[in-house]
């Protein structure tokens, strides 16, 4: 990864929080083709891997038809495709291993602007848990969960950066990272502002539990990100998240 200093996408290419939002809208629509549709509806019902003989018979549209929709509903992500033998016998004179399709593990669930529902869900989930085993107060346990979930996300910048570890490079690796989460990174001279909340309508009703949970993901985050030079800080405003990054050192007046 080049030294450039995060900001706009260069003329032509995609900024880095839109990547697994456009794979996800692509599997989606993907959806709209009423045969391709259909074929989708009939695997999920099955429950196990289909041919697709089976698939076009169910449906009712020819093999070559539904072997085209079929692979692109594995191309866009929807299924997963396999080679099994149907016979249960091997060896020579088994026959070639038919071309089986099943639901992919991935699920999908857009929203624009992008949230993490699930994901306020899950590190709420382990805190509640942690609360309970380790008898204490489940802000502090919510509080050590979301730090984890900031570690993590050091460490997908520090593998996005790769062997380029200077300044510019690392915090364009956090802001990508970041954009991934869904929250919209944009530079300025006051460090990096988050445009976007992922758990906006949790914030709207218990916005100092969620906004307490973004500090402590940020916090997490540059604990193991120290050459950024960056501090959380709590900065609420209307229209984008109650944290910002700002310089080290630096307060809110």
């Amino acid at each position: 990864m080049s030294g450039a200093a995060h900001g706009p996408a260069a003329h032509g290419e995609r900024p880095a929080h839109h990547t697994g939002l456009d794979a996800e809208i692509a599997g989606l629509a993907s959806l709209a083709e009423p045969t391709r549709r259909a074929l989708y509806l009939y695997v999920l019902a099955q429950g196990s891997a289909v041919s697709r003989d089976e698939a076009a018979a169910d449906v009712g549209v020819p093999r070559h038809k539904a072997k085209f929709h079929l692979d692109k509903l594995a191309e866009d992500g929807l299924l997963e495709v396999e080679f099994a033998r149907r016979t249960g016998r091997s060896g020579p004179g088994a026959g070639r291993p038919a071309k089986l399709y099943r639901l992919a593990s991935p699920e999908y669930a857009v929203t624009v602007p992008k949230r993490r529902y699930e994901l306020a869900g899950q590190l709420m989930a382990r805190a509640i848990a942690d609360s309970r085993s380790a008898r204490m107060p489940v802000t502090q346990a919510l509080n050590r969960a979301a730090r984890d979930q900031g570690h993590q996300l050091a460490g997908a910048a520090l593998r996005r950066a790769g062997a380029d570890q200077a300044r510019e490079s690392l915090l364009a690796a956090a802001c990508g990272v970041l954009d991934g989460e869904g929250y919209a990174t944009r530079s300025d001279r006051a460090g990096v502002i988050l445009a976007n909340c992922p758990f906006r309508a949790l914030a709207a009703e218990h916005s100092g539990v969620v906004c307490s949970m973004n500090l402590a993901i940020m916090e997490g985050m540059l604990d193991r990100l120290p050459r950024l030079r960056l501090t959380a800080l709590l900065d609420r405003a209307e229209g984008r998240c109650c944290v910002r990054l700002a310089p080290a050192g630096h307060s809110i007046a």
